[in-house]
């Protein structure tokens, strides 16, 4: 069985928790186990851990045993992709009650609160989640869970984790935190109060743009976690051998990836928030920034994701990407290639994004050469 890491550095954690040299030959880079069924012993136990591989398989069980470690969880269960994670969270609550969420969450995450989990009988309120006292407002006595996320997505504001476990916590509800943008490397939910732990490893985590996964690390073994394995075996939405393979390679760089990510992207947003055709910048590492200082509390960097709005409408907003030379359209996010999308035209009717606002996943380039980039297509802006 993989091992677990006995470091709390997430450098170490990154590439020894959950990996062992392969007994059989003696590797050090653990093996793709493509086997869907395990050998039984004579008396019918299966002595490997492992019977079958929608159940359970050793490259889930590294990856999953990696991103406990890093999160500080007791254990995390692993899912075919981000938007099959969120709904076994909502799914391990149970049915019925009252679910409040960030408000400017991704938006499918809202679609399927909106389309899936209120089919459930689970009742859905949405709310500004960086207002205290909009939250506490929000909680009844039928509240099963408070979703949050942060930073969130598109427009990068900041929700006190802590804050919100309490009076959650207070209210008998469950505390989930959709930690995709930060990752474990810059902020650990856990530890300020939070029940679970989502993340789509699609993005940092993966961090080559090349593998869809989703995960959960829950804070504790209890009927939750119980109900969150028995989701992932039943809804059958788990990833393969290779995707774990792949997205655990990949976590052995992610603590040196998200340090680049965020050199690159206080630069830029500098950049950005003094540019002439540059109404706005989102991003929690400006001073400017509604909630830096929580921010900083929470985070000891502050991403590589930020937001900004060109000045005038869609149509000026649009001409900017197709300017760039270097960036590219395109969606997702956390690659180490930089990408920029018009969130607005993305989200459709619903959409909390402005009209003029590009989402930009800021990558492993120079710095240099991205703000050369995003200069040329913006100055263009005034002609």
């Amino acid at each position: 069985m993989p091992r677990e890491s006995k470091s709390a550095r997430p450098e170490t954690v990154a590439i020894h928790a959950g990996r062992d040299v392969d007994p059989a030959s003696g590797a050090v880079v653990p093996p793709i186990h493509v086997s869907t069924t395990f050998e039984r012993a004579p008396d019918g136990t299966y002595p490997h851990g492992h019977s079958y591989s929608r159940e359970s398989s050793p490259n889930r069980s590294s990856l999953e045993t990696c991103i406990a470690g890093l999160e500080g969880g007791a254990a995390a269960v692993a899912f075919a992709s981000g938007s099959a994670a969120v709904l076994a969270v909502c799914d391990a609550i149970g049915s019925g009650g009252h679910l409040i969420a960030t408000y400017d969450s991704y938006h499918g995450t809202l679609k399927q609160l909106d389309e899936v989990v209120q089919r459930w009988g689970l009742e859905v309120t949405l709310v500004d989640t960086t207002d205290i006292d909009a939250v506490r407002d929000a909680i009844t006595p039928n509240t099963r869970l408070l979703w949050i996320e942060t930073p969130s997505n598109p427009l990068l504001a900041i929700s006190d984790i802590s804050a919100l476990s309490e009076i959650a916590h207070a209210g008998g509800a469950t505390v989930a935190c959709d930690n995709t943008f930060a990752t474990p490397i810059l902020q650990n939910p856990i530890q300020f109060g939070a029940d679970f732990v989502m993340h789509s490893t699609t993005k940092y985590i993966g961090g080559h743009s090349d593998v869809v996964g989703g995960i959960v690390v829950a804070a504790k073994e209890g009927k939750k976690l119980d109900r969150l394995r028995r989701y992932q075996t039943l809804g059958g939405a788990t990833p393969s051998a290779f995707d774990c393979w792949l997205v655990r390679r990949s976590i052995c760089t992610l603590p040196y990836r998200m340090r680049a990510h965020c050199d690159n992207a206080i630069r830029i947003a500098e950049f950005l928030d003094q540019h002439e055709y540059v109404e706005r910048v989102y991003y929690p590492g400006l001073p400017s920034h509604d909630s830096h200082q929580l921010a900083a509390r929470q985070m000891p960097g502050f991403g590589g994701m930020l937001s900004f709005c060109v000045s005038g409408g869609q149509t000026e907003a649009l001409a900017v990407t197709n300017r760039l030379q270097l960036i590219f359209r395109a969606t997702s996010l956390g690659g180490v290639e930089s990408l920029i999308e018009h969130r607005a035209s993305i989200e459709g009717p619903n959409t909390r994004a402005p009209d003029n606002l590009l989402r930009l996943s800021v990558g492993l380039e120079h710095a240099d050469d991205l703000i050369a980039d995003l200069d040329q297509a913006l100055k263009q802006t005034e002609g």
